[in-house]
């Protein structure tokens, strides 16, 4: 038994010898900053615990698709996991130059794909706190920054799209706007209430903006000339902040938040892949995630056998 045990405590020796050794050479001969030798240590601990201390020149392919299989089971993203693997690459490489590794077990492991990562939704309550609060009228930019967030969540646009909006993409009568998308696509898309009254309104200032009559752009600068991404962006943050919402408020956030509105009230994923203009469903199916929570109330007041089964659960308990 102390023979196994003396075993087990050379082999843990060993590994941590050699990532010592590796970290020493980091930092004299590749001249690598602390941080980064820092975040190097952290990664080869993580890994020799997943694998259980392993002598590294023993470590298969085998065991390093494991490793991955049981990072990604604990909830690490595709990112980490390729840096773990990184990390690993350059341990093996540098062990193989030692002769300590005949081979690099790493060398054809690749991580998972990182899924797409979607901005959190203003909740409803959020979206009246920003596009309720009372604005000065009598402010030309306060009237266009209100139309453009207006049509953002009414429209679901993208930033692309709202700022290439001329002057005969709107059609006040009918409350319809043409918007051009990815692929030089047009769709017809219909605005609240809400809306066309803020570009009404902003639409009436526009003229103080106008410098020269040949430009059709919706949104101006001061300077008379078609409206900056960044001006939007900045303008947005700047309204958000100034009306309590401390989350950072950019364009695809709105636009999110009128996809997963929309979808929550209607159901309706086939419309909301038409209003947002895209060309395949499974893209609108991961951009308009809805929260399990809500499906399980959604379930639970809808469905009939919901019901049964919470009396079915008190008659048992």
């Amino acid at each position: 038994m102390n023979s196994e045990k003396n075993d087990a405590s050379d082999v843990i020796d060993s590994s941590l010898l050699m990532i010592n050794s590796f970290l020493k050479h980091l930092e004299s001969e590749r001249r690598l900053s602390p941080h980064t030798v820092s975040n190097y240590q952290r990664d080869l601990k993580e890994a020799a615990r997943v694998l259980r201390q392993q002598d590294w020149a023993g470590v298969t392919v085998h065991d390093i698709r494991s490793l991955v299989a049981t990072l990604h089971r604990q909830g690490k993203g595709g990112k980490t996991i390729a840096r773990q693997l990184s990390t690993l690459r350059t341990f093996y490489r540098y062990l193989m130059r030692e002769g300590i590794a005949k081979d690099n077990p790493v060398m054809d492991v690749r991580a998972p794909k990182s899924g797409k990562r979607l901005p959190k939704a203003l909740d409803a309550d959020q979206v009246s706190q920003l596009l309720d609060a009372g604005i000065d009228k009598s402010d030309p930019l306060s009237l266009r920054d209100q139309a453009i967030m207006e049509l953002f969540y009414a429209c679901g646009l993208r930033l692309a799209e709202l700022l290439s909006l001329d002057i005969d993409s709107i059609d006040m009568s009918a409350a319809q706007l043409l918007v051009t998308g990815k692929g030089n696509k047009t769709r017809q898309l219909p605005m609240g209430k809400p809306a066309v009254t803020a570009l009404k309104r902003w639409l009436k200032a526009r003229t103080l903006f106008v410098k020269d009559s040949a430009e059709k752009a919706v949104f101006l600068s001061k300077n008379g000339k078609r409206l900056s991404p960044s001006s939007v962006q900045q303008r947005l943050k700047r309204h958000a902040l100034e009306r309590g919402l401390d989350d950072h408020l950019h364009p695809h956030k709105l636009r999110h938040s009128f996809a997963t509105h929309l979808l929550e009230s209607s159901g309706d994923l086939r419309a909301v892949q038409e209003l947002l203009g895209h060309a395949d469903l499974a893209t609108t199916q991961v951009y308009t995630h809805l929260d399990f929570q809500h499906l399980a109330q959604v379930y639970d007041g809808a469905h009939p056998r919901a019901q049964r089964r919470s009396e079915d659960d008190e008659e048992s308990s």
